[in-house]
């Protein structure tokens, strides 16, 4: 069955990844964000897992709790489903949530798929992604109204990367518009909880370096089973041009630390780009 009905996107993990009931969902959401008075990061970007609520929630709301949602949010995935363009931007249309309608910045989206031949208008690659829409729910509780550009990536080399980001970042200065960049990425998968531990602080010794070629490097070296190594590259990209000066990696777990199994985990980081 289609997850598309006239321009709107139906949840695909909704009740399975995280409470189809909104007043369920807002209860967890709120459960998952830490100290919300503290003073809120200016963020250019951002890493967050997208694993269910019950494993990658306490990562998720660790990042989101500190950084301030701006009215326009591009999050950029790793494309798990094979469908679609390598580089699918959803141009048109709505994200059906629980807690309500999301509205996508059309002129923004449209403004990428402008500056740049890799990135095309697709929606069939958002149809049943999970790495985006679990976002969603944090970003809706935290700002009201919000828009976002859907960017769903399948394996793409570094130069494609660059490309992506320069034309992002093009776009934002034609539109004369701000954004919080979130990329999409789980860790480690499937390794047990020491190992994973090992290959991801690698990895993430690269992106609190803000080395975006680097991380793409010792990915493909240390055989790291990032899913959204390309997103987190882009995010990094961007986030050069913009005038970053820090990368924070504010928490990291594995499943293991929260169902037992240690044998085979995933890992769970929360970075902030400032």
């Amino acid at each position: 069955m289609s997850a598309l009905k006239k321009n709107k996107r139906i949840p695909a993990v909704a009740g399975k990844f995280y409470s189809a009931n909104r007043y369920e969902l807002e209860k967890n959401i709120k459960g998952h964000l830490i100290n919300p008075l503290q003073k809120k990061h200016k963020a250019i970007g951002m890493v967050s897992p997208h694993a269910g609520l019950m494993y990658s929630g306490a990562v998720a709301g660790a990042i989101y709790s500190q950084v301030e949602i701006p009215d326009t949010v591009i999050l950029i995935g790793p494309n798990h489903t094979g469908r679609g363009e390598s580089v699918s931007i959803m141009t048109q249309g709505t994200w059906a949530m629980p807690m309500g309608d999301v509205s996508l910045d059309d002129e923004l989206a449209q403004l990428i798929c402008e500056e740049t031949p890799i990135a095309i208008p697709d929606p069939l690659a958002h149809e049943r992604e999970h790495s985006l829409e679990t976002q969603i729910p944090f970003l809706q509780y935290l700002k009201k109204n919000l828009k976002i550009v859907p960017i769903c990536l399948k394996k793409i080399n570094y130069s494609h990367c660059k490309k992506l980001s320069l034309a992002i970042v093009r776009s934002l200065k034609r539109a004369k518009k701000t954004a919080l960049i979130v990329a999409s990425s789980d860790m480690t998968h499937f390794e047990s909880h020491e190992v994973a531990q090992s290959k991801d602080k690698k990895a993430l010794c690269k992106i609190e370096n803000r080395d975006p070629h680097g991380l793409h490097e010792i990915v493909q070296q240390e055989k790291i089973s990032m899913c959204g190594v390309n997103p987190v590259t882009v995010m990094l990209l961007c986030s050069e041009q913009l005038g970053a000066k820090k990368a924070e990696v504010v928490k990291y777990i594995t499943s293991g630390e929260i169902n037992g199994d240690k044998n085979k985990v995933v890992g769970y980081a929360g970075v902030i780009v400032t």
